[in-house]
């Protein structure tokens, strides 16, 4: 036999006796009995933290859960084998816990269910993206909390101060069907504005004696307190913000509260008429020049008012946007940033998922960064409209509702 046959012959003889080896290992630990720390049945893998049977672990994780206590009818020294598992589950439960299943090893149903639909999407990575159990029990939280504060037709909008709009005429800003509302109306805003500012200046030389120089002041001041009044039970309506102290309630609602009231008003706005139709009601622009806001506010939010109606968003997506602005970790006052700084983050994840599942169109991808910037116009504004407030309460005191300049002060108060 030449040396290279002898040299196969023995590689073949090794491999041989390693199979052979490993088979008869195998073989052995096969036959080495698992059995069930509880009931002596036959295990199957470790649950909870101890070598149990299928059975077991289904009562252990049942019961667990349970808030009634489990009583034994005899001693508490009930003999749990495979057969007399069912006859007492103090017992059993107690032996269950004396083999190391663990409490805190147990998952909720939430967990359980998002579980699920983690190991469906690792089996199916090309698979669209879903909400998970916690972001669909969000939405509808959200959904319900806005629906029961926000009447679109402001039908309970009453006994509220008369509008009177002397200084304009009603549909300065009105545009024909053809015009383009980004560039005509907000192009044509600017040189009314500057007429109505005019307007304006001779009102108030001349209305000085009667404190009566912004005319639709008293009631746009009754909308606004309406609207806030809305806002505050709306944030009242959600478990996360009761959750948190008065202090940074107080805190969160005094920095977002002109936010989520343009959010509100964007779902009446009519970007062809650029007004804002509020029930029986519509209202333009020029009714927030008569009320002695100036065109450094009223500019951009004529601009804003266009950008995200033009985004064309669901109701589902501008609650989260009104739940976002609300739970802002960066608001002047807020003690908590951690903890509402958690509850933004999850809420802006639900968005960008809603997004992702809901949106068919193929530059959908687009929207959520375009959400995103307007929340950085809406701080800008916010600062403007805090300014104007104060400015417009010096020249026209007493019509401005004290809960409006709550919102408005950089001071803390102790409750809404």
């Amino acid at each position: 036999m030449s040396e290279k046959a002898a040299g196969v012959q023995i590689i073949s003889e090794v491999l041989a006796r390693q199979n052979k080896e490993d088979e008869e290992e195998k073989l052995t630990d096969d036959e080495e009995p698992r059995v069930c720390g509880v009931c002596g049945d036959l295990a199957n893998g470790y649950h909870f933290n101890a070598l149990t049977c299928e059975g077991c672990k289904g009562f252990f994780r049942r019961n667990i859960k349970r808030s009634n206590q489990l009583r034994c009818p005899f001693l508490n020294k009930c003999v749990i084998t495979k057969n007399s598992r069912r006859s007492c589950q103090a017992c059993r439960m107690r032996k269950c816990q004396a083999s190391g299943m663990r409490k805190d090893m147990v998952m909720s149903d939430e967990k359980v269910q998002e579980r699920r639909v983690q190991i469906k999407k690792n089996k199916m990575p090309n698979s669209p993206v879903e909400l998970s159990f916690q972001q669909e029990k969000r939405i509808q939280e959200l959904l319900f909390g806005h629906r029961s504060t926000f009447d679109s037709a402001f039908s309970c909008f009453s006994s509220f101060r008369p509008m009177d709009r002397n200084i304009l005429p009603v549909n300065t800003h009105k545009q024909t069907p053809t015009s383009s509302p980004s560039a005509t109306s907000c192009s044509s805003s600017s040189s009314c504005f500057h007429s109505s500012i005019k307007k304006q200046e001779h009102h108030i030389r001349n209305g000085v004696e009667n404190r009566c120089v912004f005319t639709a002041l008293p009631h746009v001041a009754d909308l606004t307190t309406y609207m806030i009044q809305n806002v505050i039970s709306f944030s009242k309506s959600l478990q996360d913000f009761r959750s948190l102290t008065m202090g940074d309630q107080i805190s969160l609602l005094k920095g977002a509260t002109f936010e989520i009231m343009q959010i509100r008003f964007n779902m009446v706005f009519n970007s062809k008429t650029s007004t804002w139709e509020c029930g029986h009601i519509t209202y333009c622009i020029d009714d927030a020049v008569r009320a002695g806001f100036q065109p450094c506010l009223l500019e951009p939010l004529f601009r804003f008012h266009h950008t995200l109606r033009t985004l064309g968003l669901q109701e589902e997506e501008y609650v989260l946007m009104q739940a976002m602005s609300l739970f802002s970790p960066d608001r002047p006052g807020v003690q908590h940033h951690s903890l509402i700084d958690k509850v933004h983050e999850n809420l802006a994840l639900t968005l960008k998922t809603w997004i992702d599942c809901k949106r068919t169109s193929p530059d959908k991808h687009l929207l959520y960064p375009k959400v995103i910037a307007c929340f950085t116009e809406m701080r800008t504004m916010t600062e403007e409209y805090s300014k104007q407030i104060l400015q417009i309460q010096d020249i026209q005191p007493d019509t401005i509702s004290p809960l409006i300049m709550e919102v408005v002060s950089k001071g803390s108060y102790n409750d809404l």
